[in-house]
């Protein structure tokens, strides 16, 4: 489908000011699923805009925020460099756990107030994101969260104080979860793995689980970690869980 993928909405979220959603969506009459995609630490960046106008382009109404709002002025982009990965990083560590959940109850919110929303909800993240498209997706408004090789869920280490619940409150969760994996990826290794899938099986979540032979990040298109095939693979999975699940 043709898009619309250079609008955005600013919206308050309570104590912590206006947050800028970028905005991707067919451009033809209707309404569709409504997707809140979650970047990585860098933000709404080439490679996640990219990712986002690809899911949109298959029939979603896709919002991307910006994570860090609270910390840079509307529309910063990070770099992928050291300098880039180094603020993001802290970033991610001085952000309260609470913030990040409200930023994710106003994005679906904004989706669900949408002409071209129908009210069907899903999630989607990659690293960073991952973790945030899972916690987003505690809120029974969620029916569907796609989590891509996201940190710190098993150890327990995000935001301020690097202490989350998001192991803790996994009874909570009502949408279906697709949990996807680098095999090479070294911030969640083998047995921080473990601890997440063996929590989905305590709680008996309804969830599907794919390990690949990946690195870390090998969704975004840029850098040497990409791999083209299995990113093809990726959105085939993705969309036929968002297919099952959104309808």
């Amino acid at each position: 489908m043709i898009l619309h993928s250079d609008e955005t909405l600013d919206v308050d979220v309570p104590h912590g000011g206006a947050m800028r959603i970028h905005l991707f969506r067919p451009a033809v009459e209707g309404r569709f699923p409504g997707i809140l995609l979650f970047s990585e630490i860098y933000q709404v960046t080439a490679p996640i805009r990219r990712l986002a106008a690809m899911i949109a382009g298959n029939g979603y109404v896709v919002a991307v925020p910006e994570v860090y709002h609270e910390y840079e002025p509307a529309g910063t982009v990070l770099n992928y460099d050291q300098a880039g990965t180094d603020r993001g990083n802290a970033l991610k560590i001085a952000k309260p756990v609470a913030a990040y959940d409200a930023d994710a109850q106003a994005g679906l919110t904004a989706l669900l107030d949408h002409p071209a929303c129908n009210g069907r909800l899903g999630t989607f993240g990659v690293c960073l994101g991952g973790h945030l498209a899972y916690r987003a997706g505690l809120d029974p408004r969620v029916s569907a969260a796609a989590c891509f090789y996201p940190t710190d869920i098993h150890s327990g280490t995000l935001g301020e104080g690097r202490s989350d619940d998001s192991l803790a409150r996994m009874a909570e969760l009502k949408a279906e979860t697709l949990f996807v994996w680098g095999r090479q990826d070294p911030h969640v290794p083998y047995a921080g793995r473990a601890v997440i899938r063996t929590r989905l099986e305590e709680i008996g979540a309804s969830y599907e689980w794919h390990e690949l032979n990946a690195q870390h990040a090998f969704l975004r298109d840029e850098g040497p970690r990409y791999d083209p095939a299995l990113f093809l693979q990726a959105m085939a999975m993705t969309l036929g869980f968002y297919r099952r699940t959104l309808g």
